[in-house]
């Protein structure tokens, strides 16, 4: 329900001009692991950084994403609206287990969703997770765990 809420709010905001035309400032980052992989993400916690997400952002850094702390255990959805970079997204458990793993195209608003609730969502450059053999079923460390 919060997701369909967030994405509702959002809507609102674009309609009415107030959404953000540019991209956010860089969020806290915090460091994961994959495996032998070594993970920047930004932590988009609340939700006004959930909404913005790395919209308008024409590049990630290598080895650099986004992780959504969504808070609660649902089945989120992301959507790429005014998104202009491929991206991948990782649902992942409370313990790292990746759950499933969606590719996403630039500027659509078909929805990606868990298959499961989740509480984490991370996104990556379109393909990172494939490039590097990471599948779902396996963990991802770092996460937060408040």
């Amino acid at each position: 329900m919060r997701s369909l809420l967030a994405t509702f709010l959002l809507s609102v905001l674009a309609a009415t001009g107030l959404a953000q035309t540019s991209p956010q400032p860089p969020l806290p980052a915090v460091k994961l692991t994959a495996g032998m992989h070594l993970i920047t993400a930004e932590l988009a916690d609340d939700d006004r950084e959930r909404m913005v997400g790395l919209m308008f952002r024409e590049k990630l850094a290598p080895n650099h994403g986004m992780l959504f702390d969504f808070k609660g255990k649902f089945i989120h959805c992301m959507w790429m609206r005014n998104t202009l970079i491929p991206l991948s997204v990782a649902y992942l458990e409370d313990d790292g287990t990746i759950v499933n793993i969606e590719d996403m195209a630039p500027k659509t608003e078909g929805s990606h969703c868990a298959k499961k609730p989740v509480r984490f969502a991370l996104e990556m450059d379109r393909g990172w997770f494939a490039q590097r053999g990471i599948k779902p079923g396996m963990k991802l460390g770092g996460l937060p765990t408040k």
